[in-house]
């Protein structure tokens, strides 16, 4: 239960950087055109790119590193199950063997299997950068004017961008309650160690009051918001009115062209 202190998904960290500054349309658009990247890459060298590019924005946004990449640590063993399920069920020139399960461990195996797993990383980081250097508000203000178009359609935007940025608010918010009802079972006797069974069966007494939880935490905010007479998208204004600088056009520029690159260099 301690890996869910380094989730960060969700949580904003405050600063002055030349990410922090950037359009927050600028940041989901260019963030969706290298998670396209990253979904069609499979070179190594295309790949180390992309951890240049990542580097670079990290040191541009001047985020603490080891706030970023906890957020890896969560998801370790599901790295490890990419590559084990690779490395045994893809075939080709065989490295080892496993006479006792008649399995080989293929060296084209070991690759796509790195491979997938440095994906999956790049894009926790890229997701994790993306909360950690934008506020909840100017997320919202981001998505409603992107889907903006869907209005003629008559879409609730306005609804879905305040649905969507609420459960990203409520991350943090819902793991915090998890560590403390864990906190208050182990003050209780209650034990979170031991095999893999075990552990599970340890955590679904906690299931039932988190539940509860995010039910009343979800009604206070309908409350609330009632009582401040929130009535929907229709009519609203934004505080503060979002508007592209030379920096967002050479990022979305820069951005654009890098994907279209890829996808030329793939065809």
């Amino acid at each position: 239960m301690t890996i869910l202190n380094d989730i960060t998904l969700g949580q904003y960290y405050p600063s002055d950087s030349f990410v922090h500054r950037l359009d927050p349309r600028t940041k989901i658009i260019s963030l969706f055109f290298l998670m396209s990247g990253l979904l069609i890459s499979f070179e190594p060298f295309v790949l180390f790119g992309f951890v240049i590019i990542i580097l670079l924005a990290l040191a541009f946004s001047r985020l603490p590193l080891g706030l970023v990449f906890k957020n890896i640590r969560p998801f370790i063993w599901l790295f490890l199950l990419t590559v084990v399920v690779h490395l045994f069920w893809t075939r080709g020139h065989a490295i080892a063997q496993i006479p006792i399960f008649g399995l080989e461990i293929t060296k084209e195996g070991l690759q796509l299997g790195l491979i997938y797993s440095v994906r999956l990383a790049l894009l926790i980081i890229l997701a994790a950068m993306l909360t950690l250097s934008t506020s909840p508000i100017e997320l919202t203000d981001a998505l409603e004017k992107l889907l903006a178009p869907l209005n003629r359609v008559k879409a609730p935007t306005h609804e879905i961008v305040m649905m969507l940025t609420l459960s990203l608010r409520f991350i943090p918010t819902l793991l915090e309650e998890a560590q403390r009802l864990k906190n208050a079972q182990t003050s209780r006797g209650a034990s979170f160690d031991g095999h893999i069974i075990k552990r599970i069966r340890s955590i679904i007494p906690l299931v039932i009051p988190l539940f509860i939880a995010a039910f009343r935490r979800a009604d206070d905010l309908a409350a609330a918001m009632d009582s401040r007479c929130y009535i929907g998208g229709e009519g609203r204004t934004s505080f503060k009115r979002l508007k592209f600088s030379r920096a967002d056009y050479v990022i979305l520029t820069s951005s654009t062209f890098a994907l279209v690159a890829l996808i030329i260099y793939k065809i």
